[in-house]
């Protein structure tokens, strides 16, 4: 329920497409960032006998190998499987904390348009790494996964009976786009969370597509609706709704294996 009155607005699928890729190209150098190294930690070997400022970095490099976190030495040693497991149930698990958070409000939070879209951008972010780690690195075919998988829409079909010229033209542009080089995120807090807020904006820019993604099901579905508890009920389903998308996006990625993967 919208707490004021719009207009009804069709959203084509150039618009979404448009929207999709944009955001792919934020979402990509951001899980770069979090795969670097600024600090030459991941693939140091502690041994804790050095001064205090070694130790302390010592002490970090260990966390970050028993987390399994991209660059580790670790990580080196997860398979397939492991690490997209990793991103849903690790990754996924702390941005679902920010997602379930309206659910305090409980029913007036449903009301609000920040917990969409705050699912939908958690749930892109983790849908793209999973399609890194199956090989599919170019932002048409990422933004092809989130348009189906998310938002129920075919890019591939888009307009195939309409004028061909026009298509052509558009496609040409839209390629043109894809060949850009993607924005540097700054790997400072403030420059990640300013790239994570385009995000947002981006998103809320296609609107009601927003809420055709995978969403908590049943009794966390109306759990999430009562003060107070709603924010517990609408993490774990949204957890569950994350690991349903990522499942979606692995099956898309094996049904397109051929066309999309590098």
């Amino acid at each position: 329920m919208n707490l004021l009155p719009t207009p009804e607005v069709t959203i084509s699928d150039s618009d979404v497409e448009d929207a999709l890729r944009r955001a792919v190209g934020i979402i990509n150098p951001l899980l770069d960032v979090l795969s670097s190294d600024p600090l030459r930690v991941k693939r140091r070997t502690p041994d804790f006998a050095d001064g205090p400022l070694d130790k302390v970095a010592d002490g970090l490099a260990w966390a970050l190998n028993v987390a399994d976190v991209p660059g580790t030495s670790a990580w080196d040693h997860l398979d397939v499987d492991a690490r997209i497991h990793w991103w849903v149930r690790r990754v996924g698990a702390l941005s679902t904390v920010a997602v379930a958070f309206p659910g305090v409000l409980g029913a007036v939070g449903r009301t609000l348009p920040i917990q969409d879209l705050l699912g939908f951008a958690n749930q892109a972010i983790v849908l793209c790494a999973v399609a890194r780690e199956l090989g599919v690195t170019d932002r048409a075919s990422q933004a092809r996964l989130l348009a189906e998988v998310l938002c129920d829409r075919d890019f591939t079909d888009s307009d195939s009976d309409s004028d061909s010229n026009a298509d052509s033209e558009a496609d040409a542009d839209v390629d043109a786009d894809v060949d850009e080089p993607e924005e540097p995120i700054s790997r400072t807090p403030l420059g990640i969370a300013k790239a994570l807020w385009r995000l947002v904006g981006l998103f809320d820019a296609i609107g009601d597509e927003v809420a055709k993604r995978p969403r908590p099901r049943g009794p966390f579905h109306y759990l999430g609706m009562l003060p107070g508890v709603g924010a517990f009920a609408s993490y774990i389903g949204e957890g569950r709704a994350l690991s349903r998308a990522a499942k979606d996006a692995r099956r898309w990625v094996d049904r397109h294996a051929t066309e999309v993967t590098a």
